[in-house]
This record gives structure tokens, C-alpha cells and sequence, in this order.
């Protein structure tokens, strides 16, 4: 039931930067495809700054989990038999971005 929630979210989040794209669409019925956008070069900084708006957006919809949230995560996850269990239990419960 998670990995539904986190397809539909991951669509939620691809539909917003593809409304950012589509009237840049190529051919007029609005569908997107590779290599059909056409950007004037005056356009390109406002497309820009809203493709920054709608993954800024998209990442900000997830709070970063709270100090006691993780602690009791990890005093749960040490409980499980190996270190690759603990960390698919953390994976499943939260997002882990790399810096």
C-alpha cells in the first residue's frame, strides 16, 4: 500500500513540472515527447525559475523527520536480524537524499 502512495506522489510530482513544460510543447495538442519542446530564447529564464518553483515545491512537500521520529526508528530497526533488514527498514520508512 506505501509503494502505491509513493508512485502516486512521484506522479504528483512529475505532472507538476510537466504543467511548467507543456506550453512549450511542440505540436499543439499540449502532449510531450522527447525532443518537442520549442523555448523561445527569451522565455528560458522565466522557464527556468518555474521548473525551480515546482521541484522546490515537490521536494518541500515532505517535512525532514523530527530527531524522536528517527530515534524511535532506529531503536526499532536494531531489533531486526541484519544490518541490510535495518537498513531497508529505514529506506522504507524514509526518504534518503545524498548531499
Amino acid at each position: 500500500m506505501l509503494a502505491c502512495g509513493d508512485e502516486m506522489r512521484e506522479r504528483a510530482e512529475t505532472e507538476r513540472i510537466l504543467d511548467v513544460l507543456r506550453p512549450y510543447a511542440a505540436n499543439w495538442s499540449g502532449s510531450l515527447g522527447r525532443g518537442d519542446l520549442v523555448v523561445p530564447q527569451r522565455e528560458i529564464p522565466r522557464l527556468i525559475n518555474d521548473l525551480l518553483d515546482a521541484v522546490a515545491a515537490s521536494a518541500g512537500a515532505e517535512a525532514e523527520a523530527t530527531d524522536t521520529e528517527l530515534f524511535h526508528l532506529l531503536v526499532e530497526a536494531q531489533r531486526l536480524r541484519s544490518v541490510q533488514d535495518q537498513v531497508e527498514r529505514l529506506r522504507h520508512a524514509f526518504r534518503i537524499l545524498k548531499r
